[in-house]
């Protein structure tokens, strides 16, 4: 963080693995199925691939990046069995960059963008991990399939052989308080149990990814099967 000065590696690795700690207990408090409470994500936007390195990789579930570039910049540095999730809204022509270096592709929410998943997995003769984007909130400036939409949505998807739908995803809207988001996140869950009960042929509905950093309690709460975390893991960042 800006103005603190630079820790040893040690420190840094003591740092993150006691907020990771602290973070998972805090998820398991809240989990709705204390059995089983959400994994955590740690989105690594801006953060170096020397400082990630420093995560306690048997905590987290991977690390979630939003942009192609940066997935193409750190790949190489990081250690192999690190699970990247691409969760920012990705282009089609960037598809090609990075279909081979992520585990899973979290923001799927078009058909165009669908369809060159499935033809650049089946040039490696692959099957793309994808959860579908849902935008919750029905916000004009949020990528997102609108909610009413998504069941359809997810049939169509799943008719592609080399594309394979595992979830749901949902960036919620910026809120003074968390609290008044709780509806949405209950909405997301009764959608998630809904397409899991669909059990849409060539689908396998496992994750429900939502809730950051100010919410993530609220969303453990509601049946997130996954969190994404960035700045309660590594402080403030800009970009």
């Amino acid at each position: 963080m800006e103005g603190i000065p630079a820790m040893t590696d040690d420190a840094e690795r003591r740092l993150l693995a006691m907020r990771v700690h602290g973070i998972r207990r805090a998820l398991a408090d809240a989990a709705r199925d204390p059995q089983n409470p959400p994994s955590l994500l740690a989105v690594t936007k801006t953060v170096s691939a020397e400082r990630i390195s420093a995560l306690p990789e048997s905590e987290i579930v991977g690390i979630g990046e939003n942009r192609a570039k940066e997935i193409m910049e750190k790949s190489g540095n990081l250690v192999e069995n690190l699970r990247i999730h691409m969760i920012g809204r990705l282009q089609t022509n960037k598809v090609t960059d990075i279909i081979d270096r992520v585990f899973m592709i979290q923001s799927l929410d078009r058909m165009n963008l669908a369809k060159e998943i499935d033809r650049q997995a089946g040039k490696l003769g692959a099957v793309a991990r994808c959860l579908v984007q849902v935008n919750i909130g029905h916000e004009a400036q949020k990528g997102g399939i609108p909610p009413e939409d998504t069941v359809d949505t997810v049939r169509a998807f799943a008719r592609l052989p080399n594309l394979r739908v595992e979830g749901l995803m949902a960036v919620l809207p910026i809120a003074k308080d968390a609290e008044t988001l709780r509806p949405l996140f209950r909405q997301m869950r009764e959608l998630f149990d809904r397409l899991r009960d669909e059990a849409i042929a060539g689908t396998d509905i496992l994750h429900l990814s939502m809730g950051m950093s100010g919410d993530a309690i609220i969303a453990a709460q509601e049946g997130a099967t996954m969190v994404r975390i960035g700045s309660a893991i590594f402080g403030a960042r800009n970009g």
